[in-house]
């Protein structure tokens, strides 16, 4: 544009100068009309080629107006006169966090909730979301380019804020976090279609419970944590004791089996076995043998 207004100029002082006898302007005149008429097609041919980058679009604006027409990355052929704004199109996020240089805005940004119990709850988060293409003339005539600011940041806010009200803090934290998320989701992602944005993802980072709260749900797991190894230790026992029962009961059967069928011939015969045993051992012995069923008696030489 500043190539066009440039070559108008050069060319009206050079047909002004016409009427001049000036001998610098009439010297200059012909300068002036070529090269005012050079910069005209330049300025011209230079404002008609725009080149919108991979994930942009264009939106054109015409003396203030904006036209539906969105421009398709790559080179595009406009009329001179339009202004083209980018729109990104790619994935954007927004990051809400309470740790400072950490999210979009500087300081502790963290959104506070009050539970259904009373209790302020504060939530990290990130909004992962992009332009819908065909929406962004639309946006660019409602909203402006900093749409982060006047819809991103407000509704994901707010949206949170509403749907927090109906848990309590233990439950947002634990139990319920998952329907929480999805009943965000969905009241989230209705606002953004209507103001032309789609919602892709809430990342719930952080949830971040009063030091009371805190204090007994850590309380709870140590509790539980406890009857869960008292548990085991009762378990262990009672089944050391079973294995005890079934070994005394074993030991009972043995010696009543014996009581009942070991004989007196069987007893010799064990005994001779066991002093044949002994007498072909390497250590040299003197078995005496006595009568009437006596025990015999072994003495080591050694």
């Amino acid at each position: 544009m500043t190539l066009i207004v440039i070559g108008i100029l050069a060319l009206l002082v050079g047909f002004v100068s016409a009427s001049s006898n000036d001998p610098a302007l009439v010297k200059a005149r012909p300068f002036l009309r070529y090269g005012g008429a050079i910069l005209l097609v330049v300025g011209i041919v230079s404002a008609s080629i725009k080149q919108i980058d991979a994930g942009e679009v264009g939106v054109q604006t015409l003396l203030g107006k904006v036209q539906t027409q969105v421009l398709g990355s790559g080179l595009n052929i406009v009329d001179p006169l339009v202004e083209v704004h980018p729109f990104v199109i790619k994935t954007q996020n927004y990051t809400m966090s309470a740790i400072r240089d950490e999210g979009d805005k500087v300081g502790d940004d963290a959104i506070r909730v009050l539970s259904s119990d009373g209790l302020e709850v504060i939530i990290d988060l990130t909004v992962l979301y992009r332009v819908l293409p065909d929406q962004a003339p639309n946006i660019f005539r409602e909203i402006g380019e900093d749409y982060k600011n006047v819809v991103v940041r407000p509704i994901t806010r707010t949206k949170i804020r509403d749907n927090a009200v109906y848990y309590d803090a233990v439950s947002l934290y634990s139990t319920k976090r998952t329907e929480f998320y999805s009943r965000i989701f969905k009241d989230i992602e209705s606002d953004f279609k209507k103001r032309g944005l789609f919602l892709e993802q809430i990342l719930i980072r952080n949830i971040n419970l009063p030091t009371s709260v805190k204090a007994s749900i850590e309380s709870k797991i140590n509790a539980e944590q406890e009857a869960q190894k008292m548990q085991f230790v009762l378990q262990k026992e009672s089944q050391e004791a079973e294995r005890k029962r079934i070994e005394a009961q074993g030991i009972a059967d043995y010696q009543r089996i014996i009581a009942t069928n070991l004989t007196d011939k069987q007893l010799e015969y064990e005994q001779i076995k066991a002093n044949l045993a002994l007498a072909n051992s390497s250590n040299a012995k003197v078995i005496v043998i006595g009568g009437n069923g006596k025990m015999p008696l072994m003495i080591d030489s050694k």
